[in-house]
């Protein structure tokens, strides 16, 4: 018997997640539900939260951000239907690249010495993240 199960993650606007996984873990409204292959079939509610992904023993976990909805088990297969659904890593290069905006919008406004540099350093901190990602801007 397989270990895995059939996983398919969709929310309004994209497919975040179709394949194979050994087990999904999200957050129900009465606390932690995680589901592995040979699962009951049931339909369960899903809160606003976090879910983590493990496609085998050997894989890490995957993380990402999920709306409110519902889950499907039905043998084999799971599908998870959500109001919005992002990648973790994808959430926080946005926000770095919302922070750069910001702080270059700083920079092109009057202001003094110190507000200039703070300004500097957040453009900084923000570039820095988008490299660790991989996904640095062009200037």
């Amino acid at each position: 018997m397989s270990d895995q199960f059939y996983l398919k993650i969709l929310a309004t606007d994209n497919m975040l997640y179709e394949g194979k996984a050994k087990t999904i873990i999200f957050q129900a409204p009465d606390g932690e539900m995680q589901i592995m292959a040979h699962h009951e079939n049931v339909v369960v509610a899903c809160s606003e939260g976090v879910v983590r992904i493990k496609e085998d023993d050997a894989s890490e976990w995957y993380n990402a951000a999920v709306g409110i909805g519902f889950v499907n088990v039905d043998r084999d297969t799971v599908t998870m239907l959500v109001d919005y659904a992002e990648w973790q890593d994808e959430l926080e290069e946005a926000r770095a690249n919302e922070a750069m905006e910001r702080a270059k919008e700083q920079l092109r406004q009057d202001m003094s010495i110190q507000e200039y540099n703070i300004s500097r350093a957040n453009i900084a901190r923000a570039m820095r993240k988008l490299s660790q990602s991989g996904n640095a801007p062009l200037e």
